[in-house]
């Protein structure tokens, strides 16, 4: 089969919601992980460590596994589900707003911890210089924390975008598979597979290849960089 026959068969629908729950992802990861990675990269409490391991429990659990739970707590009878339900009579299961909370869960080790790692990097005498030049928290954090992770937020935002693109188990088992809805490309590519629709499922799958293999080179490129002005 031609790579032209592959791309006439795509459907652009999956593609378009799973960029728009990436972006959506990302954004709220980036809210939730910048003063989530500050905090463990600077706090002596003794929960630092119960912290981490939960932000990074998605690395490790099968997706069907969080998926499951995350399916309970946002479904009929869950707590954030019913939350939901009275609010806007639906519940967060088999929706957009459940699938974004599922992603922002799965997604949030792959933002949190090159962030943590950024900051872990930072001379805290250019924070203290900043702070005793007059500069308030967030203007320090603005404008003197942040230009010197920069790579890390690049990194960051590669990952979590990416990894919330590929997702498969999770976002099935918290949004199942309803064209224009919930069905993203991972979900689309496998029922046209099981539909031996090759076609349509060569074409998506050429697409996410694509796009990880420039996404690892932009992480790739953006550590070497960083290694090179590293040097002495």
């Amino acid at each position: 089969m031609s790579g032209a026959a592959a791309f006439l068969s795509i459907d652009p629908t999956p593609i378009l919601l799973t960029l728009r729950l990436a972006a959506a992802t990302l954004v709220v990861l980036m809210v939730i992980g910048l003063p989530m990675a500050w905090w463990l990269a600077t706090t002596p409490s003794r929960w630092r460590s119960v912290v981490e391991a939960a932000a990074a429990l998605p690395l490790v659990l099968p997706p069907t596994v969080l998926g499951f739970y995350l399916l309970l707590l946002l479904g009929r009878g869950g707590a954030l589900g019913e939350i939901w339900r009275a609010l806007f009579g639906h519940t967060l299961a088999f929706s957009f707003p459940g699938l974004l909370v599922a992603s922002c869960v799965y997604s949030l080790p792959f933002v949190v911890q090159p962030l943590q790692a950024g900051f872990e990097t930072i001379d805290r005498r250019v924070i203290e210089a900043s702070r005793s030049l007059g500069a308030g928290r967030v203007k320090t954090f603005v404008r003197v924390i942040l230009p010197r992770i920069r790579m890390s937020l690049i990194v960051a935002g590669v990952l979590g975008f990416a990894h919330t693109v590929g997702e498969f188990g999770v976002v099935l088992m918290v949004g199942g598979n309803i064209p224009g809805r919930t069905q993203v490309v991972s979900i689309a590519i496998y029922e046209h597979v099981e539909s031996l629709e090759y076609a349509a499922a060569h074409g998506l799958s050429l697409l996410l290849v694509a796009f990880s293999f420039v996404g690892l080179w932009v992480v790739y490129g953006t550590h070497g960089r960083g290694r090179e002005r590293a040097r002495p």
